[in-house]
C-alpha cells in the first residue's frame, strides 16, 4: 500500500517518540478534555443561577450542589467564584461576538456598526440571555479595577470584531482617518460598553433616557467621514 506524503510524515513523527511519550501525550489529551469539560459544567450552572436569580452573591457551596460535584472538584479549576465570574464573561463575550459576527457578515460597514451597537446596548433587555449580560455589569466595575488586564482580554473578542469593520471602513473612506482605527475602536467600545453598562447599573432610573437608535446616532457622527455626510 502507497502511503500518501502527509501519512508518511506521521509515521516519521512517530518514529521519533517513545511508547512512553506517546502514551503520556495520550493521557494528557483525555486529561485536557475532561477538564475543559468539567470547567465548562461550572460556568454553565453559574450561568443558569444568575439568569434565575439575577444576582451574583451566589455561594461556591451552592454552586457545587447545583452542579453535583464537590468543593474538592471546584477548587481543581478555579480559585475562587470570582474566577469563575471572569470565565462567565469571557465565554459570554466570546459566544456573543460569534453570533453577531455570522449576523453583520455580508452588511456595509455602517450597517454593521449600527447592528453591533444594538446588540450591545441591548443585552439590558429582558429575555434570558440579555438578563446574563445585565447581571454581569455589575461585576464589570470591580474587575475592570482589580484585574484590569483580564477585564480588557475579556473583551478582546468584541473588540476585534469591532476593530475590522473600522479598519475596513477607513480604508473605504466611509468612517474617519484623521483618528488611527485602533483609537477610534478603543473610543468606540468605551463608549458603548460603558453606556451598556451605565443602562444595567442603572436600572429604572435611566430607562427610557437613551436607547439603541440615540446611541447609535451618536456614535455615528463621531465616527463618519465629513464628506460621507455631505
Amino acid at each position: 500500500m502507497v502511503r500518501s506524503d502527509g501519512e508518511a510524515a506521521e509515521v516519521l513523527e512517530g518514529a521519533d517518540t517513545t511508547w512512553q511519550e506517546r502514551a503520556l501525550e495520550r493521557s494528557l489529551k483525555a486529561a485536557r478534555a475532561k477538564a475543559m469539560s468539567r470547567s465548562k459544567r461550572y460556568i454553565t450552572t453559574a450561568s443558569q443561577m444568575l439568569q434565575e436569580t439575577g444576582r451574583t452573591d451566589f455561594t461556591v457551596h451552592e454552586l457545587v450542589q447545583r452542579s453535583r460535584t464537590s468543593l474538592r472538584s471546584f477548587y481543581q479549576y478555579f480559585a475562587n467564584k470570582e474566577e469563575l465570574l471572569l470565565a462567565l464573561l469571557e465565554e459570554t463575550i466570546a459566544d456573543s461576538a460569534v453570533q453577531w459576527r455570522a449576523e453583520i457578515d455580508g452588511l456595509e460597514t455602517l450597517e454593521g456598526l449600527r447592528v453591533l451597537v444594538h446588540r450591545v446596548y441591548g443585552t439590558t433587555g429582558s429575555d434570558p440571555w440579555n438578563r446574563l449580560n445585565r447581571v454581569l455589569a455589575s461585576y464589570h466595575a470591580g474587575l475592570a479595577q482589580q484585574q484590569p488586564d483580564a477585564y480588557v482580554g475579556a473583551f478582546s473578542p468584541l473588540v476585534t470584531l469591532l476593530r475590522e469593520l473600522i479598519e475596513r471602513g477607513a480604508a473605504e473612506g466611509v468612517l474617519r482617518d484623521d483618528i488611527p482605527p485602533r483609537r477610534l475602536t478603543a473610543v468606540f467600545v468605551e463608549l458603548v460598553v460603558g453606556a451598556t453598562v451605565m443602562s444595567a447599573l442603572g436600572g429604572a432610573r435611566f430607562a427610557g433616557a437613551a436607547d439603541p437608535d440615540a446611541l447609535w446616532r451618536f456614535c455615528r457622527a463621531g465616527l463618519v467621514a465629513p464628506s460621507a455626510d455631505a
